[in-house]
């Protein structure tokens, strides 16, 4: 099996690298929104508690 025909996976080359990059996606925003939630959280509460 050559590389060209890994990255063309048989014919189905657009959905594996789809489904991947997808999946990707969604786990990188698993990881980034709670982070950003918790700052703004934090951010928040500072505000509210100098007021």
């Amino acid at each position: 099996m050559s590389v060209e025909q890994f990255f063309a996976m048989g014919g189905y080359a657009f959905y594996v690298w789809t489904s991947y990059g997808v999946t990707l996606a969604v786990l990188m925003a698993n990881v980034v929104i709670p982070i950003v939630q918790r700052k703004q959280f934090f951010r928040q509460s500072l505000k509210k508690r100098r007021s």
